[in-house]
C-alpha cells in the first residue's frame, strides 16, 4: 500500500510517520515545505496548492493521511481559511484524479464547540465551531463530504481533543515544563471534567482508518476514553514527573475573573470548562479501543517510549 502523509514534520505527524515506517507492507511517501528528518522515505518539497507539485506526489498513492494545516493564532482568516480549506479541497480533488482511494483528514473537536457543557459531544451533534481555526476544519469537513457524494472517494474524518505528549506543543507544552520545573499552579480547585487522548492512541486509531471497511464517509470522536478534572491532569502528571503537586486552590471565581481583567478569559475557560468526548460510535463501528491509558499516556509525556 502506498500512502501518502502532509505535516510530517508537525507534532501529529511525525508519530504518524514513525509508526509507518515500521510497516513492511507500506510505502510512505511525505508532501510539504521541507522533508522530515530521521527517516529515509519518498518527499517531495511543495507547498498545498501547487498542483503540479501534488499531481507528482499522488501519483500511485492508495490513501491520503491529512495532518498539515495552519494552527491556532498562526496567520489572519483569510491565511488559515486558504490553507485549511481551500488547499485541503485541492489536495483531495487530485486524491481523486489520482485514483486514491481514501483520504482521512484529522479535524478538530473544536468543530462541535468550545465546550460540552452538562453532556458529552456526539459524532452526530449539531457543529457549532468557535474560533477561525474550527470554523475552517468545519468548512474542510463539508467540502470533503461533499466530494466524497461525487467522486466516490472515501473521506474519513476525526475530530480530537487536545493532543499530549513528549514534546507536545502550545498550553499541554507549556504545563509539562511548569510541572517539571515544579512550579506553583493557582489551579487546585478546578472541578470540570475533560476528555484528552494521548497521540499513541490517536495514531492508533488513524491506522486503523487506513483500510477499515466501516471508516468511509464517517465522522469519528477520540480520546483516552477516561474524563478527569484539569486539577487531577496536574497531579497525574507531577506523579509522572516525580515532583510534588504544588496547585493552589483559588477559586474558579477568582480565575475567570483575572482570566477577564488580563485579557485572558478564553485561555481561563480552556482550561476550567467541560469538554467531554463521547467515543461509544468510534469503539463500536471501528471495533477499537484506545491501546494505552491516560495515566501510561501521562507517564510518555517525561519518558518517552516506556
Amino acid at each position: 500500500m502506498n500512502i501518502l502523509l502532509t505535516g510530517a514534520t508537525g507534532f501529529i505527524g511525525r508519530s504518524v510517520l514513525q509508526r509507518l515506517v515500521l510497516q513492511t507492507d507500506i510505502d510512505v511517501h511525505t508532501y510539504g515545505r521541507r522533508a522530515p528528518m530521521g527517516c529515509v522515505l519518498n518527499h517531495i518539497n511543495g507547498e498545498l496548492g501547487e498542483s503540479d507539485k501534488l499531481h507528482t506526489a499522488l501519483i500511485g498513492i492508495d490513501v491520503v493521511i491529512h495532518c498539515a494545516a495552519l494552527a491556532h493564532m498562526v496567520g489572519s482568516y483569510d491565511d488559515i481559511n486558504k490553507i485549511n480549506v481551500v488547499a485541503t479541497l485541492d489536495l483531495a480533488r487530485q486524491a481523486v484524479a489520482a485514483g486514491t482511494k481514501r483520504f482521512i483528514f484529522i479535524s478538530s473537536i473544536g468543530v462541535n464547540g468550545s465546550c460540552s457543557h452538562d453532556r458529552a459531544f456526539r459524532y452526530d451533534d449539531v457543529a457549532a465551531p468557535w474560533g477561525e481555526y474550527s470554523k475552517s476544519k468545519y468548512l474542510a469537513e463539508k467540502a470533503l463530504l461533499h466530494l466524497s457524494a461525487e467522486t466516490g472517494l472515501e473521506v474519513v474524518i476525526i475530530r480530537p481533543p487536545l493532543v499530549y505528549g513528549h514534546n507536545a506543543p502550545g498550553n499541554f507544552g507549556k504545563l509539562l515544563m511548569a510541572i517539571d520545573k515544579g512550579a506553583i499552579l493557582p489551579l487546585g480547585r478546578v472541578n470540570n471534567k475533560r476528555s484528552f487522548v494521548a497521540i499513541d492512541n490517536l495514531v492508533d486509531l488513524i491506522f486503523t482508518c487506513i483500510s477499515h471497511p466501516t471508516a468511509a464517509n464517517k465522522v469519528f470522536l477520540v480520546s483516552d476514553d477516561h474524563d478527569i478534572s484539569t486539577t487531577e491532569l496536574l497531579i497525574l502528571m507531577a506523579q509522572a514527573a516525580g515532583r510534588p503537586s504544588r496547585l493552589l486552590p483559588v477559586p474558579l471565581s477568582v480565575l475567570r475573573f483575572v482570566g477577564r481583567v488580563t485579557g485572558k478569559r478564553a485561555v481561563i475557560d480552556r482550561i476550567c470548562n467541560n469538554l467531554q468526548l463521547d467515543i461509544s460510535y468510534t469503539k463500536k463501528m471501528l471495533n477499537w479501543r484506545p491501546p494505552i491509558s491516560l495515566k501510561e499516556g501521562i507517564k510518555r509525556c517525561f519518558h518517552e517510549g516506556k
